[in-house]
């Protein structure tokens, strides 16, 4: 019989020889970095960004579209339950003519089932300027729509905006009621480098 010591040993041994490779390469694919050059990274800054997001979910051609909601017995007032997917227009005034900035491209819940809120996540995805081809804003956030002001969080992005945080703050320039359709003010402060 071999004892308990050797055996120890023996499987100590086998599991280090087994395992040990295995959880090395694991780790290997992470790494610390301190080459912000390499990345990109200047020196930090902020930029305000000022534009007008129209939601359109009645008429001819809407840019909000209802692709699931809550079963039929559902009689919320606000809405509770419905998923809306996006690309609503940008422009820098709230005159939907007015020059195309971007879109807002991404989803939101109407999630409360006390008052109009929205929970939202979008890529605000920019066409113009300096920020036109792959810049984008990632933004996530609860939007209570009939207070004002409210905020939204950025939560990253990508070309001129990569490693972005921030926020957004929200004022509805127009709500229609009826037809669900609505123009909303964005004042966006994004730090990037």
């Amino acid at each position: 019989m071999v004892p308990f010591k050797t055996s120890f040993a023996i499987l100590a041994a086998f599991f280090s020889l087994t395992f040990l490779p295995a959880i090395e390469s694991e780790t290997l694919f992470a790494r610390e970095t301190s080459d912000r050059d390499q990345l990109g990274l200047k020196p930090e800054k902020m930029t305000h960004l000022r534009f007008y997001l129209h939601d359109t979910v009645t008429g001819q051609h809407p840019t909000a579209v209802a692709v699931a909601q809550a079963a039929t017995t559902n009689t919320s007032s606000t809405s509770f339950g419905v998923i809306m997917v996006i690309d609503d227009p940008l422009t820098v005034s709230p005159d939907l003519n007015s020059m195309l900035v971007g879109r807002a491209q991404g989803i939101y819940v109407l999630s409360s089932q006390s008052e109009l809120s929205l929970a939202m996540t979008m890529n605000l995805v920019f066409t113009e300027g300096a920020y036109k081809g792959s810049t984008t804003l990632s933004v996530l956030g609860q939007n209570p729509i009939l207070k004002n002001p409210r905020e939204l969080t950025i939560v990253g992005g990508t070309g001129v905006f990569r490693f972005a945080r921030g926020y957004i703050r929200l004022r509805s320039h127009t709500i229609n009621m009826t037809t669900k359709n609505a123009i909303v003010k964005y004042d966006a402060y994004a730090l990037h480098y």
